[in-house]
C-alpha cells in the first residue's frame, strides 16, 4: 500500500527529529513566484510544502497549485483558510482544520458540511487537524477572519485541555498556531504542556522568524514547524537552508543499532 501523507510526516519526525513545513501564501505571491518560492523551500531540504492563506484574494489558487507541483517533488498540501476558493485536486493531501480553540460553530463544523462533497470527491488525501490559536500580542488575520479569541499565552493547561479533547474525538494532527504576522510566537512551555499529554503530530506555528527560534520550539516539543512570513520576506535559500537544518536537530543524533 502506498505511503499516505500523513505516514510520510509521521516518518519524517521520527528520522529526523522534526519536520520542516513552509507554507507559501498564493495571495502574496503570483504563481510563478511561487513555484519558483518551493523550488528554492525543496533545495533547502523542506520536507513538505503548505499552501494557504486567510482570504484568496484572486482566482490563481489552481494555477498556482499546478505551477509547484511541475517544479518540485516534495508533497504539497493545502492548508486552506476557505475550502470554497482554496481546494485543487492537483495537490497530494489537504488539512481539514477546526478551530477547536475557538466556539464559532462556522470554523468547528459548518464549513466542513458547506465542503463535504467537494473534498470527497476531490480525491485529496484528508488530515483532520485540531487547529488552536494562541495570543500572539496583536490581532492575526484569523482571529479578525474567525471572530474567536486566541487561547492566552500564560494558561498552558487551556491548551492541554483542548488538545486532549482534540486527540479524543479522532483529530490526527494538532496545530499551535500563533497566526501570521505575529509579534510573539507560542511559548515553549505551552508546546511542552501540549506535547507531553498527546500522541498525536504537534504543528508550532507563528512568528517564527529566526532559525534558532523554530530549533527551540522543536527542542520544547514540536514535530512539525511551519514557517511563512520570514521566508516570504527574505526570499534567501540560504535562510530556508538554516531553517531546515534548525528544525532537523534529531538528524544529527546516533539512532544506534536496530
Amino acid at each position: 500500500m502506498p505511503e499516505t501523507v500523513y505516514d510520510y510526516l509521521q516518518r519524517v519526525v521520527k528520522e529526523r527529529g522534526a519536520g520542516f513545513l513552509p507554507i507559501i501564501d498564493p495571495d502574496r505571491l503570483t504563481p510563478p513566484q511561487a513555484a519558483e518560492a518551493a523550488s528554492k523551500m525543496e533545495n533547502a531540504g523542506a520536507d513538505a510544502l503548505l499552501i494557504g492563506t486567510s482570504l484568496m484574494l484572486g482566482a490563481t489558487f489552481e494555477e498556482t497549485v499546478q505551477r509547484i507541483k511541475e517544479t518540485t517533488d516534495i508533497p504539497l498540501v493545502i492548508f486552506p483558510g476557505s475550502f470554497s476558493s482554496q481546494l485543487s485536486g492537483l495537490a497530494d493531501a489537504i488539512l481539514v482544520p477546526s478551530l477547536i480553540s475557538g466556539r464559532n460553530p462556522d470554523f468547528l463544523i459548518g464549513q466542513h458540511v458547506q465542503a463535504a462533497w467537494a473534498l470527497k470527491n476531490s480525491g485529496l488525501e484528508t488530515i483532520p487537524l485540531g487547529y488552536m490559536l494562541v495570543e500572539s500580542g496583536t490581532t492575526t488575520s484569523v482571529e479578525f477572519m474567525s471572530r474567536t479569541r486566541p487561547i492566552p499565552r500564560a494558561k498552558p493547561e487551556i491548551a492541554v485541555a483542548h488538545a486532549v479533547a482534540g486527540q479524543l474525538l479522532g483529530l490526527k494532527m494538532l496545530f499551535l498556531e500563533a497566526g501570521s504576522g505575529a509579534r510573539v510566537p507560542v511559548p515553549d512551555e505551552m508546546i511542552t504542556s501540549v506535547k507531553g499529554n498527546v500522541d498525536v503530530p504537534l504543528v508550532v506555528g507563528g512568528g517564527i522568524r529566526e532559525p534558532k527560534v523554530a530549533e527551540q520550539k522543536v527542542s520544547a516539543g514540536a514535530d512539525l514547524i511551519v514557517v511563512g512570513t520570514a521566508l516570504e520576506r527574505s526570499g534567501s535559500e540560504t535562510l530556508m537552508q538554516e531553517f531546515a537544518e534548525a528544525v532537523h536537530i534529531g538528524s544529527l543524533e546516533d539512532p544506534g543499532p536496530d
